[in-house]
């Protein structure tokens, strides 16, 4: 519990800041003016994108890994290289997949949930995995990692993921249609 606080400390100001932010009246507790409680969000924000980053980082360390780091902070390997062609916007991709959490825990898995196939460019899954799809070759193997902000963010998907959850994903790029 105790290392939820900070995740709803932040929601929680969130909605603080969203019923403040078109004034620059100061608001009644703390007499805190909607820049000042918007510049503390962001510093709020800052910390809890740099803690995960290094939860990240602690985490690829432990485990030997050897990733490259995309500009939006998506960590990704290619473990099997495929021969087929390279994926592209407006294309649908078929997927074997696992997903856990960084804690180690499966979540979901094209073994329970069936194959994940979605037209790449399209959204309707995680831009963390739209991102990595693209960097990949039909039959390539990868292991990826995705930040909560490239996942499903603040909320989680409302069932198994919770709120600001890096996933570990593990897919084969196994058709392009």
């Amino acid at each position: 519990m105790q290392s939820l606080r900070p995740y709803i400390a932040f929601v929680f100001g969130l909605i603080l800041l969203s019923t403040t932010a078109c004034s620059e009246q100061p608001v009644k507790r703390g007499g805190s003016t909607a820049k000042q409680v918007k510049e503390s969000l962001l510093k709020a924000n800052r910390y809890l994108v740099k803690q995960e980053k290094e939860e990240i980082e602690n985490y690829i360390s432990r485990h030997g890994w050897e990733m490259k780091e995309t500009g939006s902070g998506l960590r990704f390997a290619i473990i099997k290289r495929g021969k087929g062609e390279k994926a592209a916007e407006g294309k649908t991709a078929v997927l074997l997949y696992t997903t856990r959490l960084i804690s180690g825990d499966l979540i979901y898995s094209s073994e329970e949930n069936g194959m994940k196939i979605f037209t790449i460019g399209r959204g309707g899954v995680e831009s963390g995995l739209e991102e990595a799809v693209m960097l990949m070759k039909q039959g390539d193997r990868a292991r990826i990692i995705i930040p909560s902000h490239l996942a499903f963010g603040l909320l989680g998907d409302d069932k198994k993921i919770p709120p600001r959850s890096t996933l570990i994903y593990e897919i084969e790029l196994t058709e392009l249609k």
